[in-house]
């Protein structure tokens, strides 16, 4: 079996030491998870990996043969494949056109040969027993997941090339539904059943526990551990990422709930009541309607029937919502929430602004005061207000998110998807900072995908089909199974 070997791997952005001596050994036929908390250097070590970044110092070792990376170029004619979470392709054509994109285009009498084309991107789909892909369709009418799957696919189309044997998978499961999530890792097993190495990078604990065989954790730009399957401990790994132990990532629940605050009807024929104090869970299967059930409750959504806010009714529209005391989290921060290339204070002080301003200009010294308040408040880690939201971490991108909502003291919390794609030690956070809320008189409603989340966060869970609020389950000693079964039986009512 081919391998790879880094050692001693060192990277430094001026003063700041990326990696500290990093070591990584990646082997054909074996998934190697790749975990540590936002900043512990993993996004780095890929970029080595690929050839975007130069290491200042270490060593690559290929098949026993030193491997200088100065390019992607490199990096791809010794069989390196990378793929995103957020990948790049083009919508509107085919998917056979887009599984071509980095390969040479057949062609006859100086045309595109379009069988031949098709017939070679089905070939590579049915390589890895991918039968529910058409080539001919478009792009834009496929799923994330199934997009990931052509573009995994893709790499096996015959051309004269170097022939992959390295995946390196970044986050690939953040956007996809628990089906698609499914067929990622039937993918997976046969690829590394060809031989494969994949080096699988998540902050999905139960992903790393189910597919690796060993794990490689960094702390700080250092390696902090190597475990093999029979090592590999969920409190060890966690331990070994946030370098102290988690004896319990979720806050006790609240002693007693309050009166009801938000009371909301005509939600696809259903009705929701959330109390002071209470951390609500909203759950169901992907295109369940959790999302739209929230951006109906903030406005953003039309809705049929009234929200009222301690009795009084709340008028349609996001603006009027969040000057209620009604705050809200959305699910994707990149597209609906973070202005990523503007300073993080705007990003939290933007639904504030109305308050913020006197006379119809915005004083600045309140809007500084609001951001460095609120950003304490969730434990922003940041230069300033005025350091770009790119430039964060995909945690403290959240916890931006986060800030905002807290800045205008809300009483109703309203939040999608609040810990994807951020590391345990964030969650964490975020999971104290909803108790603290809580606690604090707020009324709380959480949808997520993560039964576990769920569970442990929430003191009932309401369960959501086409939109509407159906039965709710008290959480408290409630499995990950019994929820599932009563998702499925509620889809099956």
């Amino acid at each position: 079996m081919r391998h790879l070997l880094l050692t001693g791997v060192a990277k430094a952005y001026g003063p700041t030491l990326a990696l500290r001596g990093v070591s990584l050994a990646l082997r054909g036929g074996e998934v190697h998870a790749l975990m540590g908390e936002n900043g512990a250097g993993k996004s780095t070590l890929i970029r080595v990996l690929a050839g975007l970044e130069r290491a200042d110092a270490g060593e690559v070792v290929l098949d026993g043969a030193p491997l200088r990376l100065t390019g992607p170029e490199v990096a791809t004619a010794a069989g390196f494949r990378f793929l995103h979470q957020e990948m790049q392709v083009v919508p509107g054509l085919s998917v056979a056109e887009n599984m071509h994109l980095a390969h040479r285009i057949p062609q006859r009498w100086g045309l595109v040969d379009w069988g031949r084309m098709r017939a070679a991107a089905a070939a590579a789909l049915a390589e890895l027993g991918i039968a529910e892909i058409d080539p001919r369709a478009t792009m834009a009418d496929l799923g994330p997941g199934d997009r990931m799957l052509a573009r995994i696919a893709a790499t096996l189309i015959a051309d004269g090339g170097p022939e992959p044997w390295l995946y390196v998978l970044d986050e690939p499961t953040a956007a996809l539904s628990h089906a698609e999530a499914e067929r990622l890792f039937a993918v997976i097993g046969r690829l590394v059943g060809r031989g494969a190495a994949v080096l699988y990078v998540s902050h999905r604990m139960d992903e790393v526990m189910r597919l690796a065989d060993r794990v490689t954790v960094l702390r700080d730009g250092v390696t902090a551990s190597v475990l093999d399957r029979a090592a590999m401990d969920r409190d060890r790994i966690i331990r070994d990422m946030t370098g102290r132990a988690v004896d319990a990532l979720f806050p006790p629940r609240a002693a007693r709930v309050g009166r009801v605050l938000l009371e909301a009807d005509g939600l696809a024929g259903g009705s929701l009541a959330l109390r002071a104090g209470e951390v609500v869970g909203l759950a169901g299967l992907a295109g369940a309607g959790r999302n739209a059930l929230l951006k109906t409750l903030i406005g953003a959504l039309p809705r049929a029937g009234k929200v009222r806010l301690d009795g009084v009714e709340v008028p349609p529209g996001p603006t009027a919502a969040w000057a209620a005391g009604i705050a809200y989290v959305p699910r994707d921060r990149r597209s609906e929430g973070v202005m990523l290339g503007q300073g993080l204070g705007r990003s939290v002080s933007l639904p504030h602004l109305g308050w913020l301003a006197r006379a119809g200009i915005l004083r600045h010294r309140a809007e500084a005061r609001l951001v460095a308040d609120s950003g304490a408040a969730v434990r922003l880690k940041a230069e300033g207000p005025g350091q770009a939201v790119a430039e964060l971490s995909g945690g403290n991108q959240q916890k931006v998110l986060f800030a905002r909502a807290l800045a205008g003291k809300p009483r109703v919390l309203l939040l999608d998807e609040p810990t994807r794609g951020v590391d345990v030690g964030a969650k964490a956070d975020i999971y104290a900072l909803v108790r603290r809320m809580a606690e604090g008189g707020a009324a709380v409603a959480v949808a997520s995908s993560d039964l576990a989340e769920l569970i442990g966060l929430c003191d009932r869970i309401v369960l959501v089909r086409d939109g509407r609020p159906g039965r709710d389950l008290a959480a408290e000693g409630l499995s990950e199974a019994a929820l599932l079964a009563a998702i499925y039986d509620g889809e099956a009512a």
